[in-house]
Protein backbone atom coordinates (compact mmCIF):
# COMPACT_ATOMS: atom_id res chain seq x y z
CA UNK A 1 0.00 0.00 0.00
CA UNK A 2 3.09 2.16 1.38
CA UNK A 3 4.52 1.64 -2.33
CA UNK A 4 1.62 2.08 -4.75
CA UNK A 5 1.12 5.47 -2.33
CA UNK A 6 4.51 6.56 -3.20
CA UNK A 7 4.19 6.36 -6.47
CA UNK A 8 0.64 8.08 -6.90
CA UNK A 9 2.45 10.86 -4.97
CA UNK A 10 5.54 11.05 -7.10
CA UNK A 11 3.74 11.16 -10.30
CA UNK A 12 1.91 13.95 -9.13
CA UNK A 13 4.73 16.15 -7.78
CA UNK A 14 6.64 15.16 -11.31
CA UNK A 15 3.87 16.12 -13.37
CA UNK A 16 3.03 18.91 -11.85
CA UNK A 17 6.77 20.17 -12.24
CA UNK A 18 6.93 18.98 -16.05
CA UNK A 19 4.09 20.45 -16.91
CA UNK A 20 4.68 23.58 -15.57
CA UNK A 21 8.31 23.68 -17.03
CA UNK A 22 7.02 22.86 -20.56
CA UNK A 23 4.33 25.26 -20.41
CA UNK A 24 7.13 27.70 -19.75
CA UNK A 25 8.94 27.13 -23.01
CA UNK A 26 5.49 26.58 -24.81
CA UNK A 27 4.21 29.79 -24.00
CA UNK A 28 7.46 31.51 -24.90
CA UNK A 29 7.41 29.87 -28.51
CA UNK A 30 3.89 31.10 -28.68
CA UNK A 31 4.54 34.45 -27.73
CA UNK A 32 7.53 34.74 -30.39
CA UNK A 33 5.55 32.93 -33.06
CA UNK A 34 7.38 29.54 -33.42
CA UNK A 35 5.53 26.99 -34.30
CA UNK A 36 4.57 24.28 -31.75
CA UNK A 37 3.92 20.76 -33.37
CA UNK A 38 3.91 18.95 -30.04
CA UNK A 39 3.66 19.27 -26.80
CA UNK A 40 3.91 16.12 -24.88
CA UNK A 41 3.38 15.35 -21.33
CA UNK A 42 5.90 12.06 -21.52
CA UNK A 43 8.05 10.18 -23.47
CA UNK A 44 7.62 7.61 -26.47
CA UNK A 45 4.84 6.76 -28.06
CA UNK A 46 1.72 8.54 -28.13
CA UNK A 47 -0.81 7.11 -25.74
CA UNK A 48 -3.59 9.72 -25.73
CA UNK A 49 -4.19 13.41 -26.58
CA UNK A 50 -5.80 15.84 -28.61
CA UNK A 51 -5.13 18.93 -31.83
CA UNK A 52 -5.67 22.13 -30.65
CA UNK A 53 -4.76 24.57 -33.83
CA UNK A 54 -1.19 23.37 -35.36
CA UNK A 55 -0.43 21.68 -31.78
CA UNK A 56 -0.65 18.11 -31.01
CA UNK A 57 -1.47 17.97 -26.97
CA UNK A 58 -0.82 14.31 -26.11
CA UNK A 59 0.02 11.78 -23.36
CA UNK A 60 2.90 9.58 -23.64
CA UNK A 61 4.26 6.58 -22.68
CA UNK A 62 7.30 7.20 -20.62
CA UNK A 63 5.82 9.35 -17.77
CA UNK A 64 9.07 10.72 -15.81
CA UNK A 65 9.43 13.82 -18.28
CA UNK A 66 7.83 15.86 -20.88
CA UNK A 67 8.79 17.98 -24.10
CA UNK A 68 7.65 21.16 -26.38
CA UNK A 69 8.65 20.18 -30.26
CA UNK A 70 8.94 23.32 -32.61
CA UNK A 71 9.65 23.20 -35.66
CA UNK A 72 12.86 23.78 -37.01
CA UNK A 73 14.54 22.70 -33.89
CA UNK A 74 15.43 19.03 -34.36
CA UNK A 75 17.89 17.76 -37.58
CA UNK A 76 16.67 15.52 -40.24
CA UNK A 77 18.64 12.78 -41.23
CA UNK A 78 20.72 14.98 -43.91
CA UNK A 79 21.67 17.39 -41.45
CA UNK A 80 19.90 20.38 -42.09
CA UNK A 81 16.84 21.49 -40.06
CA UNK A 82 13.61 19.37 -40.29
CA UNK A 83 11.82 22.48 -41.50
CA UNK A 84 13.33 25.09 -43.84
CA UNK A 85 15.04 27.86 -41.99
CA UNK A 86 13.49 30.12 -44.25
CA UNK A 87 9.93 29.32 -42.53
CA UNK A 88 9.36 32.65 -40.65
CA UNK A 89 7.78 30.61 -38.20
CA UNK A 90 10.75 28.40 -37.87
CA UNK A 91 12.57 27.83 -34.52
CA UNK A 92 16.11 28.25 -36.39
CA UNK A 93 14.37 31.71 -38.30
CA UNK A 94 14.28 33.24 -35.08
CA UNK A 95 17.05 36.14 -33.53
CA UNK A 96 19.33 33.93 -31.08
CA UNK A 97 17.90 36.54 -28.27
CA UNK A 98 14.37 34.94 -28.61
CA UNK A 99 15.37 31.46 -29.11
CA UNK A 100 17.76 31.66 -25.71
CA UNK A 101 14.63 33.10 -24.15
CA UNK A 102 12.32 30.05 -25.51
CA UNK A 103 14.82 27.82 -23.61
CA UNK A 104 14.98 29.71 -20.52
CA UNK A 105 11.34 29.95 -19.82
CA UNK A 106 10.80 26.31 -18.52
CA UNK A 107 13.37 26.82 -15.31
CA UNK A 108 12.31 30.08 -15.26
CA UNK A 109 8.83 28.65 -14.60
CA UNK A 110 9.98 26.18 -12.29
CA UNK A 111 11.70 29.16 -10.22
CA UNK A 112 8.51 30.73 -10.09
CA UNK A 113 6.30 27.93 -9.22
CA UNK A 114 8.67 27.18 -6.15
CA UNK A 115 8.68 30.92 -4.86
CA UNK A 116 4.53 31.03 -5.59
CA UNK A 117 4.11 27.73 -3.76
CA UNK A 118 6.30 28.83 -0.74
CA UNK A 119 4.84 32.37 -0.60
CA UNK A 120 1.40 30.51 -0.37
CA UNK A 121 2.00 28.21 2.34
CA UNK A 122 3.56 31.30 4.49
CA UNK A 123 0.43 33.52 4.03
CA UNK A 124 -1.28 30.11 5.41
CA UNK A 125 1.63 28.36 8.03
CA UNK A 126 4.54 29.98 8.58
CA UNK A 127 6.69 27.51 11.00
CA UNK A 128 8.90 29.42 13.06
CA UNK A 129 11.26 27.42 15.45
CA UNK A 130 10.98 29.35 19.03
CA UNK A 131 14.45 31.86 19.12
CA UNK A 132 15.74 30.28 15.52
CA UNK A 133 15.94 34.10 14.92
CA UNK A 134 18.38 34.93 17.69
CA UNK A 135 22.03 33.87 18.12
CA UNK A 136 22.96 31.11 17.72
CA UNK A 137 23.95 28.85 21.06
CA UNK A 138 25.05 25.15 20.65
CA UNK A 139 22.85 22.74 22.39
CA UNK A 140 24.24 19.43 21.70
CA UNK A 141 28.04 18.25 20.49
CA UNK A 142 28.23 14.49 19.24
CA UNK A 143 31.00 12.53 20.67
CA UNK A 144 33.93 12.09 18.64
CA UNK A 145 32.76 14.75 16.52
CA UNK A 146 35.14 17.56 14.39
CA UNK A 147 33.87 20.22 17.45
CA UNK A 148 34.39 17.57 19.87
CA UNK A 149 37.75 17.11 19.13
CA UNK A 150 37.85 20.49 19.09
CA UNK A 151 37.12 21.96 22.93
CA UNK A 152 33.48 23.22 21.57
CA UNK A 153 30.77 23.40 24.62
CA UNK A 154 27.18 22.87 24.88
CA UNK A 155 25.93 26.31 25.91
CA UNK A 156 28.78 28.38 23.76
CA UNK A 157 26.98 31.03 21.42
CA UNK A 158 28.83 30.51 17.67
CA UNK A 159 29.82 34.72 17.35
CA UNK A 160 31.41 34.16 13.84
CA UNK A 161 30.97 31.27 11.13
CA UNK A 162 33.70 31.71 8.55
CA UNK A 163 32.95 35.25 6.78
CA UNK A 164 29.33 35.29 8.68
CA UNK A 165 29.03 37.42 12.02
CA UNK A 166 26.06 36.88 14.69
CA UNK A 167 24.81 34.00 12.69
CA UNK A 168 21.49 32.61 13.33
CA UNK A 169 21.41 29.05 13.18
CA UNK A 170 20.14 28.69 9.91
CA UNK A 171 22.94 30.78 8.35
CA UNK A 172 25.14 27.70 10.15
CA UNK A 173 23.79 24.76 8.90
CA UNK A 174 23.26 25.68 5.58
CA UNK A 175 27.11 27.17 5.42
CA UNK A 176 28.30 24.16 7.43
CA UNK A 177 27.06 21.61 5.10
CA UNK A 178 28.20 22.90 1.81
CA UNK A 179 31.97 22.75 3.52
CA UNK A 180 32.83 19.42 3.60
CA UNK A 181 36.55 18.80 4.22
CA UNK A 182 37.18 22.68 4.10
CA UNK A 183 38.79 24.30 7.05
CA UNK A 184 36.43 27.41 8.52
CA UNK A 185 37.46 29.70 10.82
CA UNK A 186 35.15 29.65 13.68
CA UNK A 187 34.68 32.53 16.82
CA UNK A 188 32.95 31.24 20.06
CA UNK A 189 31.70 32.73 22.99
CA UNK A 190 31.70 31.78 26.59
CA UNK A 191 30.61 33.39 29.07
CA UNK A 192 32.61 36.61 28.82
CA UNK A 193 35.53 34.61 27.34
CA UNK A 194 36.30 34.30 23.63
CA UNK A 195 37.31 31.22 21.78
CA UNK A 196 38.78 31.30 18.06
CA UNK A 197 39.09 28.06 16.37
CA UNK A 198 39.13 26.69 13.04
CA UNK A 199 36.77 23.84 12.52
CA UNK A 200 36.94 21.36 9.51
CA UNK A 201 33.50 19.88 8.38
CA UNK A 202 34.04 15.93 7.76
CA UNK A 203 32.24 14.41 5.23
CA UNK A 204 28.99 12.90 6.63
CA UNK A 205 29.14 8.85 5.51
CA UNK A 206 25.46 8.86 4.49
CA UNK A 207 24.31 12.24 3.37
CA UNK A 208 27.48 13.12 1.52
CA UNK A 209 27.15 16.52 3.40
CA UNK A 210 29.30 18.65 5.80
CA UNK A 211 29.14 18.34 9.28
CA UNK A 212 30.66 19.42 12.44
CA UNK A 213 29.07 16.99 14.84
CA UNK A 214 27.34 19.82 17.06
CA UNK A 215 23.23 21.12 16.91
CA UNK A 216 21.10 23.58 17.75
CA UNK A 217 20.25 24.53 21.35
CA UNK A 218 16.28 24.63 21.15
CA UNK A 219 13.42 24.15 23.32
CA UNK A 220 11.79 20.48 23.93
CA UNK A 221 8.59 20.28 23.10
CA UNK A 222 6.06 17.15 23.52
CA UNK A 223 4.62 16.47 19.90
CA UNK A 224 2.44 13.97 21.26
CA UNK A 225 2.37 10.73 24.00
CA UNK A 226 2.12 7.40 22.51
CA UNK A 227 -0.21 4.75 23.86
CA UNK A 228 0.73 2.21 26.25
CA UNK A 229 4.03 3.60 27.01
CA UNK A 230 5.95 4.92 29.92
CA UNK A 231 5.24 8.94 29.23
CA UNK A 232 1.56 8.18 28.94
CA UNK A 233 1.44 6.09 32.27
CA UNK A 234 2.78 8.83 34.21
CA UNK A 235 0.59 11.78 33.02
CA UNK A 236 2.72 13.51 30.04
CA UNK A 237 0.74 15.54 27.66
CA UNK A 238 1.52 16.67 24.34
CA UNK A 239 2.63 20.62 24.64
CA UNK A 240 4.57 19.74 27.67
CA UNK A 241 8.48 21.53 27.87
CA UNK A 242 10.91 19.49 28.65
CA UNK A 243 13.22 21.12 31.23
CA UNK A 244 15.78 18.90 32.43
CA UNK A 245 16.86 15.29 33.06
CA UNK A 246 18.16 13.97 35.96
CA UNK A 247 18.73 17.63 36.84
CA UNK A 248 20.43 18.61 33.98
CA UNK A 249 19.37 21.46 31.88
CA UNK A 250 18.50 20.20 28.54
CA UNK A 251 19.43 22.09 25.50
CA UNK A 252 18.42 20.11 22.60
CA UNK A 253 16.48 17.45 21.29
CA UNK A 254 19.77 15.33 20.62
CA UNK A 255 21.17 16.51 23.88
CA UNK A 256 17.93 14.10 25.42
CA UNK A 257 18.28 11.18 23.30
CA UNK A 258 22.08 10.71 24.21
CA UNK A 259 21.36 11.09 27.50
CA UNK A 260 18.63 8.57 27.61
CA UNK A 261 21.67 6.21 25.15
CA UNK A 262 24.41 6.76 27.92
CA UNK A 263 22.00 5.88 31.14
CA UNK A 264 21.60 2.37 29.20
CA UNK A 265 17.59 2.20 30.40
CA UNK A 266 18.49 3.29 34.02
CA UNK A 267 15.20 4.94 35.81
CA UNK A 268 15.54 8.52 35.46
CA UNK A 269 14.04 11.81 36.77
CA UNK A 270 12.00 14.71 33.79
CA UNK A 271 11.25 17.69 34.78
CA UNK A 272 8.93 19.62 32.84
CA UNK A 273 6.85 23.04 32.01
CA UNK A 274 3.59 22.07 31.80
CA UNK A 275 1.93 26.25 31.92
CA UNK A 276 4.06 27.40 33.76
CA UNK A 277 3.82 25.12 36.28
CA UNK A 278 7.34 22.96 36.74
CA UNK A 279 6.41 19.56 38.05
CA UNK A 280 9.07 16.74 37.63
CA UNK A 281 8.49 13.17 37.32
CA UNK A 282 10.09 9.85 37.28
CA UNK A 283 10.55 7.51 34.71
CA UNK A 284 11.58 4.22 33.63
CA UNK A 285 12.82 4.68 29.60
CA UNK A 286 11.63 1.58 27.50
CA UNK A 287 14.54 -0.60 25.54
CA UNK A 288 13.89 -1.09 21.52
CA UNK A 289 15.62 -3.72 20.21
CA UNK A 290 16.87 -2.37 16.52
CA UNK A 291 19.47 -4.88 15.14
CA UNK A 292 22.65 -4.74 17.08
CA UNK A 293 21.85 -1.42 18.21
CA UNK A 294 19.23 -0.79 21.45
CA UNK A 295 17.10 2.31 21.46
CA UNK A 296 15.79 3.92 24.64
CA UNK A 297 12.77 5.61 24.38
CA UNK A 298 10.44 7.18 26.97
CA UNK A 299 7.10 7.00 24.17
CA UNK A 300 6.91 10.61 23.13
CA UNK A 301 7.18 12.58 20.26
CA UNK A 302 10.06 15.38 20.70
CA UNK A 303 10.67 18.47 18.29
CA UNK A 304 11.75 21.84 18.83
CA UNK A 305 9.36 24.64 20.12
CA UNK A 306 7.74 25.57 17.11
CA UNK A 307 4.97 28.44 16.65
CA UNK A 308 2.78 28.71 13.57
CA UNK A 309 1.97 32.44 12.42
CA UNK A 310 0.40 33.86 8.44
CA UNK A 311 2.67 36.09 7.66
CA UNK A 312 0.71 38.92 4.94
CA UNK A 313 1.51 38.47 0.88
CA UNK A 314 4.56 41.33 0.81
CA UNK A 315 6.09 39.49 3.94
CA UNK A 316 5.33 35.70 2.73
CA UNK A 317 7.12 36.60 -0.62
CA UNK A 318 10.05 38.12 0.60
CA UNK A 319 10.50 35.17 2.94
CA UNK A 320 10.20 32.66 0.02
CA UNK A 321 12.57 34.79 -1.77
CA UNK A 322 15.15 34.32 0.81
CA UNK A 323 14.72 30.83 1.48
CA UNK A 324 14.81 30.20 -2.16
CA UNK A 325 17.83 32.55 -3.06
CA UNK A 326 19.57 30.05 0.28
CA UNK A 327 18.38 27.18 -0.54
CA UNK A 328 19.72 28.16 -5.09
CA UNK A 329 23.21 28.94 -3.37
CA UNK A 330 23.32 25.99 -1.55
CA UNK A 331 22.95 23.72 -4.37
CA UNK A 332 25.82 25.55 -6.10
CA UNK A 333 28.21 25.33 -3.10
CA UNK A 334 27.67 21.71 -2.87
CA UNK A 335 28.06 21.08 -6.79
CA UNK A 336 31.05 23.34 -6.62
CA UNK A 337 31.89 20.21 -3.61
CA UNK A 338 31.11 17.67 -6.15
CA UNK A 339 33.55 19.10 -8.93
CA UNK A 340 36.26 19.61 -6.01
CA UNK A 341 35.55 16.08 -5.02
CA UNK A 342 34.93 17.74 -1.28
CA UNK A 343 31.58 16.30 -0.95
CA UNK A 344 29.71 12.95 -2.02
CA UNK A 345 27.10 12.44 -4.49
CA UNK A 346 25.24 9.94 -1.86
CA UNK A 347 22.69 12.68 -1.07
CA UNK A 348 21.62 13.09 -4.66
CA UNK A 349 18.17 11.85 -4.75
CA UNK A 350 16.75 9.80 -7.98
CA UNK A 351 13.12 8.60 -9.18
CA UNK A 352 13.04 6.23 -6.31
CA UNK A 353 14.14 8.51 -3.48
CA UNK A 354 11.89 11.28 -4.53
CA UNK A 355 9.33 9.03 -4.31
CA UNK A 356 9.45 7.99 -1.10
CA UNK A 357 9.85 11.83 -0.17
CA UNK A 358 6.85 12.46 -1.72
CA UNK A 359 4.82 9.84 0.04
CA UNK A 360 6.22 10.40 3.77
CA UNK A 361 5.15 14.19 2.86
CA UNK A 362 1.91 13.17 1.30
CA UNK A 363 1.14 11.50 4.53
CA UNK A 364 2.40 14.30 6.74
CA UNK A 365 -0.13 16.30 5.24
CA UNK A 366 -0.39 19.27 2.45
CA UNK A 367 2.14 22.07 4.10
CA UNK A 368 5.23 19.17 3.80
CA UNK A 369 4.14 18.44 0.14
CA UNK A 370 4.18 22.33 -1.27
CA UNK A 371 6.89 22.25 0.71
CA UNK A 372 8.73 19.47 -1.10
CA UNK A 373 7.15 20.40 -4.43
CA UNK A 374 8.80 24.00 -4.00
CA UNK A 375 12.47 22.39 -3.61
CA UNK A 376 12.12 20.01 -6.06
CA UNK A 377 11.10 22.74 -8.55
CA UNK A 378 13.84 24.86 -7.36
CA UNK A 379 16.22 21.85 -8.37
CA UNK A 380 15.01 20.93 -11.67
CA UNK A 381 15.14 24.58 -12.30
CA UNK A 382 19.00 25.00 -11.67
CA UNK A 383 19.92 21.25 -12.79
CA UNK A 384 18.15 22.42 -16.31
CA UNK A 385 20.27 25.82 -16.20
CA UNK A 386 23.45 23.54 -15.90
CA UNK A 387 25.96 24.30 -19.52
CA UNK A 388 25.32 21.00 -20.33
CA UNK A 389 24.39 19.63 -23.87
CA UNK A 390 21.14 18.71 -24.37
CA UNK A 391 19.77 20.81 -21.51
CA UNK A 392 18.08 24.02 -21.62
CA UNK A 393 21.60 25.82 -19.91
CA UNK A 394 23.57 24.34 -23.06
CA UNK A 395 21.55 25.39 -25.36
CA UNK A 396 21.62 28.58 -23.87
CA UNK A 397 25.14 28.21 -23.93
CA UNK A 398 25.26 27.26 -27.19
CA UNK A 399 23.68 30.17 -28.83
CA UNK A 400 26.16 32.82 -26.18
CA UNK A 401 28.85 30.96 -27.88
CA UNK A 402 27.28 31.99 -31.37
CA UNK A 403 26.26 35.04 -30.02
CA UNK A 404 30.00 35.99 -29.64
CA UNK A 405 31.02 34.63 -32.82
CA UNK A 406 28.82 36.13 -35.02
CA UNK A 407 27.62 32.86 -36.72
CA UNK A 408 26.61 29.77 -36.34
CA UNK A 409 28.13 26.51 -35.24
CA UNK A 410 28.40 24.18 -38.00
CA UNK A 411 25.91 20.88 -37.93
CA UNK A 412 28.35 18.23 -37.04
CA UNK A 413 29.73 20.32 -34.10
CA UNK A 414 25.94 20.26 -32.53
CA UNK A 415 25.50 16.78 -33.08
CA UNK A 416 28.78 15.87 -31.12
CA UNK A 417 28.15 18.09 -28.11
CA UNK A 418 23.79 16.86 -28.40
CA UNK A 419 25.55 13.09 -28.29
CA UNK A 420 27.97 14.04 -25.61
CA UNK A 421 25.40 15.73 -23.49
CA UNK A 422 23.09 12.62 -23.97
CA UNK A 423 26.05 10.34 -22.74
CA UNK A 424 26.61 12.20 -19.90
CA UNK A 425 22.81 12.51 -18.83
CA UNK A 426 22.23 8.65 -19.39
CA UNK A 427 25.17 8.71 -17.31
CA UNK A 428 23.88 10.75 -14.66
CA UNK A 429 20.43 8.99 -14.45
CA UNK A 430 22.03 5.50 -14.09
CA UNK A 431 23.81 6.57 -10.96
CA UNK A 432 21.13 8.17 -8.98
CA UNK A 433 19.03 4.85 -9.76
CA UNK A 434 21.67 3.42 -8.26
CA UNK A 435 22.24 5.24 -5.79
CA UNK A 436 18.58 4.80 -4.83
CA UNK A 437 18.86 1.36 -4.95
CA UNK A 438 22.09 0.77 -2.86
CA UNK A 439 20.26 2.87 -0.03
CA UNK A 440 17.47 0.36 0.15
CA UNK A 441 20.30 -2.26 0.61
CA UNK A 442 21.07 -3.60 4.11
CA UNK A 443 24.41 -2.66 5.25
Amino acid sequence: MVLFQNIWWVLVLIGIMILIHELGHFWAARFFDVRVETFSFGFGPRLFGFRRGETDFRVSLILFGGYVKMTGEQTGEDGTPDSMVEDPRSFQAKPRWQRMIIAFAGPGMNVLLALTLLTGLFMYRYPKVVGSDGPAFIGFIAKDSVAAKAGVKEGDRIARFDNIADPTWEDVTLAEIAAANRPVPVVLRRGTEQVVATLTPALHDQTGVGTIGWGEQHEIQLGGVSAKMEAERVGLKSGDLLVALDGVPLRSTQMLLQMLRDGLGKPVELTYNRGGAIQKVGMTPSVVSDGPNKRYMLGVQLSARVTYVQLPLAEAFNESARQNYRSAGLILQFLQGLVERRMSAKSLEGPIGIARLSGDAAREGIAPFIGLMAAVSLNLAIFNLLPIPILDGGTILMLAIEMIMRRDLSMQVKETVFKFGFVFLMMVVAFVLYNDISKLLPG
